[in-house]
């Protein structure tokens, strides 16, 4: 076996048990190593598995019929999850396709009971046998459903050794210290075995800078700051990947600095086990979760004096201390601000996300709910990315989630699932006709076989071999055939399911305040996923609406700012306004006129009259009564403020002496446009009106 081609198929125990119902379907060639380094040394194992086509062709399968699945090379039996092969295996057994299949060990398959009797039972109900070098099985049969169950069991109860092998030989060796653990940067394994600092100096005096920081400044966001601040960069030794054994410098971030506070190397201990696995908390498919770091207490293996100390022991706890005291402050802190999560006003809490650093938003409560993003300013000290008012934000989602809800809607969901089921149709029409040809190419063959001449040998010979060519071509759009009528079809919307979204639609916008905020919020994650808010401008923040069908919608909220002059098309709306005041239109005109060409206020979605009143007056582009009021003369007449300054006086003495009827009437006259009362300009009454000046003004 040491070559391939000196390979001699193996004839196996139980050959008796395979019928001419199994030779019509497929063979399955399942090849799994467990390990990378297995698949990487262990190349006779591999060679054997692969020789099993042998076996199975000499067994009286075709080339044709055999199926190798090998995509689950050094992945572990004992999950399933991440196993394509296998799950593709399964699915192969369920839909009756496949007659036998082939192992290196067939107890193998699946290092857990769970897979192994679900494996056994379709194989039992569909009728496959599985095989390997101990011979044939059927699970048909009691006594070999019994011994592959032994088998099973076995083999996950041998995983289980040997895993707890592992840990116990590893466990004797931490306790015995001959155990290496990956030393954190700033310590040095030497040739000999023995610990010791880095001799690099810039590396040892920025680990003692960064220890030295935190017992004077107490906080790692503090430090992280003071490091940015400095320009310091945080030394890495690389102890995997591209660059294993360098020495790379990078920017300090708050986990490198909290990893280097929590390190209790850098104390001079060895620790095993500052992290355990927690099976409740392990995502299948995922082998580095679950992990769970333990207080100290719960460490397997603490030892003192092992490494060359940063700091004393003393200060380590006294800092892990201070990062306790932390993390307690930060918690009661955000308890504060958030106030009761489930019954809160931000209706896009949980659903939020920035556009600039894709982190979740924080919400937080003063006068309104804001959502707020500072995930770069924690971790790298840099700008906060978004701080954007609550109630614009969820005005516009809730307006986009009742546009989702809308007939309309509906009806071009239905539209779109009409155009699947026309396509699924003619889908299936191509199948029907493939078939038919694939049958009539079978017959075709099979009446030319009995046509031959039995005597012409070599005609005859290549007549049977394409028939069977045929024969298995029409199997194969057979099987092809159920694959996709065993697919789901999609649905259309049924009249009654319509009927309740149109009531719905009509009435929830209606009954919306009168909701509490658990259901508003469970109504919009009914349809949407998330919600990333990226702010493009001062008064514009882009909502991406992402939906739970994978498409998404953006709209645009208009949140209230401080500053006129930050309003998008702040120069151009100032422009509209003196070609208006010239047109001489009223600020009320002007303001209606610039909201429906599409302007705002700095905290309105509207222009208001006083924006317009403020601008115009800033620029002094006075109205045409103001102008008519703050007018001397106007048409070869006094106004009452030209005749207060003609006469020397203030224009309240003016005015009195109009009131009390002083000034005779024939004098007086009023603007036909601004309606301002105009005095004529006569020496008599200019003369009349100097007798009556208060003393102080003759003076």
């Amino acid at each position: 076996m040491n070559n391939p081609t000196e390979y001699r198929p193996v004839f196996l125990s139980g050959q008796h048990k395979i019928t001419p119902a199994h030779l019509q379907r497929l063979v399955y060639i399942y090849i799994r190593q467990s390990t990378l380094k297995q698949v990487r040394e262990n190349r006779e194992s591999q060679v054997y598995q692969y020789n099993l086509v042998e076996t199975a062709q000499a067994l009286g399968w075709s080339r044709e019929r055999i199926r190798v699945i090998d995509a689950d090379q050094g992945l572990s039996g004992r999950e399933s999850e991440t196993r394509t092969g296998f799950k593709e295996l399964v699915a192969e057994i369920s839909l009756g396709h496949v007659g036998i299949i082939f192992g290196y060990e067939v107890s193998r398959l699946a290092r857990n009971n769970r897979d192994w009797y679900h494996l056994m039972d379709l194989a039992a109900i569909f009728g496959t046998l599985l095989a390997d070098g101990d011979g044939i099985y059927d699970l048909k049969l009691h006594n070999d459903r019994l011994l592959l169950g032994l088998k099973g069991t076995m083999s996950e109860a041998e995983l289980h050794i040997l895993r707890q092998r592992l840990d116990g030989g590893r466990l004797a060796q931490v306790k015995r210290g001959a155990y290496r653990q990956h030393l954190p940067t700033g310590l040095v394994r030497q040739a000999d075995g023995s610990v010791v600092k880095d001799p690099d100096d810039q590396v040892r005096h920025v680990i003692e800078l960064v220890l030295a920081k935190f017992e004077e400044l107490g906080s790692c966001r503090q430090i992280l700051r003071y490091l940015r601040r400095e320009n310091i960069l945080l030394p890495r030794r690389q102890t995997s990947g591209l660059y294993k054994g360098e020495l790379l410098w990078k920017l300090p971030s708050d986990a490198a600095i909290y990893d280097i506070i929590r390190n209790p190397a850098y104390a001079g201990a060895f620790a095993y086990g500052r992290t355990q696995l927690d099976p409740t908390r392990h995502d299948p498919g995922r082998p580095a979760t679950g992990r769970l770091k333990k207080p100290l207490a719960e460490w397997l293996h603490l030892q003192h004096d092992v490494y060359p100390a940063y700091i004393s022991w003393e200060q380590y706890l006294a800092n892990q201390e201070r990062l306790h005291q932390n993390a307690l402050r930060y918690t009661e802190q955000q308890q504060q601000a958030q106030g009761v999560a489930r019954s809160g006003a931000a209706l896009l809490q949980g659903l939020a996300r920035c556009g600039q650093c894709g982190c979740a938003m924080r919400v937080t409560y003063r006068h309104s709910h804001r959502y707020f993003c500072d995930s770069l300013a924690n971790r790298f000290d840099e700008p906060r990315c978004l701080s954007a008012p609550g109630p614009a934000v969820d005005e516009v989602v809730v307006q986009a989630f009742f546009e989702a809800i809308r007939p309309a809607q509906l009806d071009a969901l239905a539209a779109i699932l009409t155009g699947q089921q026309v396509e699924r149709q003619r889908l299936d029409q191509h199948w029907q006709e493939r078939l038919k040809r694939s049958q009539y190419q079978a017959r075709l063959a099979e009446r030319q076989y009995h046509l031959v001449d039995p005597d012409n040998r070599l005609v005859a010979a290549e007549l049977e071999r394409r028939w069977e060519q045929k024969l298995v071509e029409l199997q194969e759009t057979q099987e092809g055939y159920d694959r996709f009528q065993r697919t789901p079809s999609p649905v259309g919307i049924p009249p009654h399911l319509r009927e309740q979204f149109r009531h719905i639609s009509e009435t929830l916008p209606a009954l919306w305040p009168t909701l509490s905020n658990n259901h508003q919020k469970e109504l919009l994650r009914s349809l949407i996923a998330q919600v990333i808010l990226t702010r493009e401008a001062a008064d514009r923040v882009a909502v991406k609406i992402v939906w739970v069908s994978g498409h998404y919608s953006v709209v645009y909220a208009q949140p209230p700012i401080l500053r006129e002059q930050d309003v998008t098309g702040y120069d151009q709306m100032v422009s509209r306004i003196e070609v208006l005041w010239q047109q001489e239109l009223n600020d009320n005109q002007i303001a209606t006129q610039l909201t429906q060409e599409g302007f705002h206020s700095a905290r309105s979605t509207e222009v208001r009259p006083d924006t317009v009143m403020k601008i115009r007056l800033a620029h002094h582009w006075y109205s045409h009564l103001a102008r008519s009021r703050n007018a001397l003369e106007l048409d070869g007449c006094l106004t009452i403020k030209g005749l207060a300054a003609r006469l020397g006086v203030e224009r309240n003495w003016v005015y009195n002496r109009f009131k009390r009827g002083g000034i005779d009437p024939q004098y007086i006259t009023r603007h036909p446009q601004s309606q301002v009362y105009l005095i004529k300009d006569d020496p008599v009454l200019i003369a009349q009106l100097k007798q009556f000046l208060p003393e102080n003004v003759h003076a």
